[in-house]
């Protein structure tokens, strides 16, 4: 199968560091592309840089499509331009926070969302709120780091993601641990080894993964109405 991960910003320094992460765990029979945009934002920290984003993404999907792939991710925890995707792909479309949100729902009673900044926690909880999935939702907690930050510093990442997570097991009772950001793309084993019974999701590799097993069974999103092609 041939997947396309779309990297919706320009940083080409996380578009390796998603290769190198996703490369480790796809599949032999998986034909990887992992992409970025060639001009746009150089991270997606508001939405007025998710914003800006949209068109290019949606220029790849549109190669993607063309170029017979089998499904298209977008990788940023924020899922832009996820519904217009959808409408212009016949091929299936996933986005990390949607897909890696709903596996979290699954494995705990309560799930905690590790973001970025205040600004951050507000906007994830209205994105939470959009998937009807705040009924589990134990928290969302801020690193006070940028998305820039998470890739290029992982030591203090870790270290701040070690100190936010004990706090939402400890306070907010949280069983599941929803590493935030596709800047944390390869951490999250590192970090749930040292938090008894607590699994810690990194949102790249389940959404990978599962992208995988839906392109073996033949799912992708209905065309019918609410992903309709545009007229």
């Amino acid at each position: 199968m041939r997947i396309m991960v779309i990297n919706p910003n320009s940083s080409q320094s996380m578009t390796r560091h998603l290769r190198e992460v996703l490369e480790g765990v796809k599949r032999s029979d998986t034909e990887l592309t992992v992409t970025g945009l060639e001009q746009g934002p150089q991270t997606l920290e508001c939405a007025y840089d998710n914003a800006l984003a949209v068109p290019p993404l949606l220029e790849l999907v549109r190669r993607a499509n063309r170029e017979g792939y089998d499904a298209v991710i977008i990788a940023a925890f924020c899922d832009p331009g996820l519904d217009a995707a959808r409408e212009v792909s016949g091929i299936l479309v996933l986005g990390l926070e949607e897909t890696t949100l709903h596996v979290a729902a699954m494995l705990g009673s309560r799930y905690s969302v590790v973001s970025m900044t205040d600004q951050h926690v507000e906007h994830k909880h209205q994105e939470i709120a959009r998937y009807k999935l705040e009924r589990s939702l134990a928290s969302v907690r801020p690193l006070e780091l940028t998305v820039a930050q998470t890739d290029s510093e992982p030591e203090l990442t870790k270290q701040r993601v070690m100190e936010v997570a004990r706090l939402a097991v400890r306070e907010d009772k949280a069983e599941v641990l929803v590493l935030g950001c596709a800047g944390m793309a390869g951490y999250a084993a590192e970090i749930e080894r040292q938090l008894e019974g607590v699994v810690v999701l990194d949102p790249s590799t389940v959404t990978l993964k599962l992208c995988e097993a839906m392109v073996d069974g033949g799912i992708k999103h209905a065309k019918r109405s609410l992903y309709a092609c545009p007229r």
